[in-house]
């Protein structure tokens, strides 16, 4: 793993995973090298901004072909991953956390939906999507047995500040939280709140806007 002087700012870390997902579409199309402003243009950004973003994790390239695709991809798992694979947890296995099982499992080797909670007697005890999910009392046991690092939140917003203490105290490591109610962890849980509603009314702000200056 590459080791870096000073931490990556969270937007670098958000377009290093943004790139290493187009880099993977490109080598599945054969494609071996990719120029700067190429990549650039794919993502909505400037060149600048991209070698930029690759010169703060120490990455440099000489060739007059652009970036080796495979290269690149290697280099940039190296920042982002960790070398031991991360077990996650869903909690809230509704519509959206089993569509947010099925659209991730699979696609990243190092980091791994492997347990969902629910309290819906329907749920628990079954396997859902390949997930076996087990009843929110069992929690914290099963964060141990699981040897699970993450968890992301997509159970009703009311129901989700009950679940920081039992995060806290079975040492979960991570947070992604899909409900509506942004949730604060003491230092050392990093905690990423993703709010749906407030981004579509944040989009439709902004297509408003557009068609009352067109």
């Amino acid at each position: 793993m590459a080791t870096l002087p000073n931490p990556i700012p969270e937007k670098t870390i958000e377009r290093l995973s943004e790139y290493r997902r187009t880099l993977l579409s490109c080598k599945k199309q054969g494609i071996t090298h990719i120029y700067s402003h190429i990549l650039a243009g794919m993502h909505g950004i400037t060149a600048v901004q991209v070698r930029r973003d690759l010169m703060l994790i120490g990455f440099s390239s000489d060739t007059k072909k652009g970036y080796d695709v495979e290269v690149l991809i290697d280099y940039i798992s190296s920042i982002l991953d960790s070398e031991e694979p991360m077990n996650i947890a869903v909690l809230g296995m509704g519509h959206l956390g089993q569509a947010i099982t099925r659209y991730f499992n699979g696609r990243r080797l190092k980091l791994k939906i492997t347990a969902a909670f629910d309290i819906d007697p329907a749920k628990v005890g079954t396997v859902i999507d390949g997930i076996p999910c087990y009843h929110m009392q069992s929690f914290e046991q099963m964060v141990e047995e699981l040897n699970l690092s993450m968890v992301v939140l997509s159970l009703p917003t009311t129901v989700a500040p009950q679940l920081v203490v039992p995060i806290i105290n079975a040492g979960i490591k991570g947070v992604l939280n899909f409900t509506s109610t942004p949730l604060n962890f003491p230092q050392g849980i990093v905690v990423e709140n993703y709010d749906i509603t407030t981004l579509l009314e944040k989009v439709a702000y902004f297509v408003k806007e557009a068609d009352l200056n067109a």
